[in-house]
């Protein structure tokens, strides 16, 4: 807004500036050597020793032999009829009246294998921060020296759930003037610059409207009116203290816990998405958890083997230096998928079927069958057919 005074004009002077920036200069925060190991730590990479590697699991003597033994769900034409009904239900809303000109020529199943490898880790870093200062005990480097960056001992939450969270470090206090109102409280409201008057938006300062011998009547014929943004105080209470005119800065302490995801799914001969198959409900075939966990070897399908060396390999590389693993844990889960050819109405096409809790969809090419949108449409043109006939 436009400031606009005459000689005439009484304008309130401040002792205090206008708001500052609302970091803090680096300066203003002296040098704490109790604390300078925790700011070096939060900047530079931290190599954490290896730790003691926990004995090899058991796997599997004969891998075929548990393979057989596991049996996914098997699709049968009833099946992959009720799951085509199904999806189709839940997207028009309608009745399965017309299911029985839906028929299946053919089922292509493929069993698949899924491999997940998931690395729990935490991290560590520190900042400076601050607070309103509201006359409280103050924890400063004279209590003592501050622990190290990993020395703090914090809970952590259960295994492979990712969690972030703030503390403070013991004895990093310090207590500072706020630096963005310099120790005030308060500062010049940027609306009016402190003078608590603005100039009239109606008449633009004028006191008349322009071709009109009246008076403004939003000013009053004054030219100005009060500042909205600080209701005619011309000043404001800042916002970073909050009034208390002091900050407590000190170092925080952010702990990360992350889980860090690898997957693989086997190669197969069908177009289903990859990414629905990432996400399919599976059947868990091997589980293996530990501090530090080996790579699969022997399994059937060697690109299985050499995903799971492939993933701790990569894991253990780039997380190690930079973060602290606290539990790994690998699984390999069997995923069913079916292929299902079906002729509808003098149209052929395709969909799938895929996971333990056969989920459904319509993958097609162009002009190769119909869409899932001329399905919908016919399927809803049927069902009302059927329920009002002629």
């Amino acid at each position: 807004m436009d400031r606009d005074l005459s000689e005439d004009d009484s304008v309130m002077e401040l002792s205090f500036k206008a708001e500052s920036p609302l970091t803090p200069p680096a300066e203003l925060l002296e040098r704490m050597s109790s604390c300078d190991h925790l700011l070096r730590g939060g900047t530079q990479q931290i190599f954490f020793p290896l730790l003691e590697a926990p004995g090899r699991p058991q796997q599997p003597s004969s891998w075929s032999l548990v393979l057989e033994q596991s049996r996914a769900p098997l699709v049968t034409e009833e099946v992959a009829r009720e799951a085509f009904l199904s999806f189709v239900n839940s997207k028009c809303c309608y009745g399965s009246a017309a299911a029985g000109d839906l028929i299946i020529r053919e089922l292509k199943k493929q069993t698949l294998c899924r491999y997940r490898l998931e690395t729990f880790s935490e991290s560590r870093i520190t900042e400076w921060t601050f607070e309103p200062f509201t006359n409280h005990s103050v924890d400063g480097p004279e209590r003592g020296t501050s622990p190290r960056l990993w020395d703090i001992n914090v809970q952590v939450p259960p295994m492979f759930q990712e969690d972030t969270r703030k503390f403070q470090v013991p004895h990093s206090s310090l207590v500072k003037e706020c630096h963005k109102c310099h120790g005030h409280g308060r500062h010049k409201c940027r609306g009016c610059h402190g003078a608590s008057m603005v100039r009239c938006s109606s008449c633009s300062g004028s006191k008349r409207k322009a071709k009109q011998p009246r008076r403004c009547q939003v000013c009053s014929g004054s030219g100005r009116r009060r500042c909205s943004t600080c209701s005619g105080r011309g000043n404001k209470t800042c916002t970073t203290c909050k009034g208390e005119k002091k900050l407590l800065h000190f170092i925080q302490l952010i702990i990360m816990w992350k889980n860090n995801l690898f997957e693989f799914v086997s190669e197969h001969q069908l177009n289903c998405p990859g990414e629905l198959l990432a996400k399919a409900k599976g059947e868990n075939l091997f589980k293996d958890e530990n501090l530090m966990v080996y790579p699969i070897v022997d399994f059937p399908l060697q690109e299985i083997s050499l995903a799971s060396q492939r993933a701790i390999a990569k894991h253990n590389a780039t997380l190690a230096s930079r973060t602290r693993i606290l539990q790994q844990r690998q699984t390999i889960e069997l995923i069913p998928l079916t292929e299902v050819h079906y002729w509808y109405h003098g149209q052929t096409s395709v969909y799938y079927i895929y996971g333990t809790d056969h989920k459904m969809c319509f993958c097609g090419k162009p002009g190769r069958g119909w869409t899932i949108c001329q399905m919908v449409v016919h399927l809803k043109k049927m069902t009302v057919e059927s329920r009002f006939p002629g």
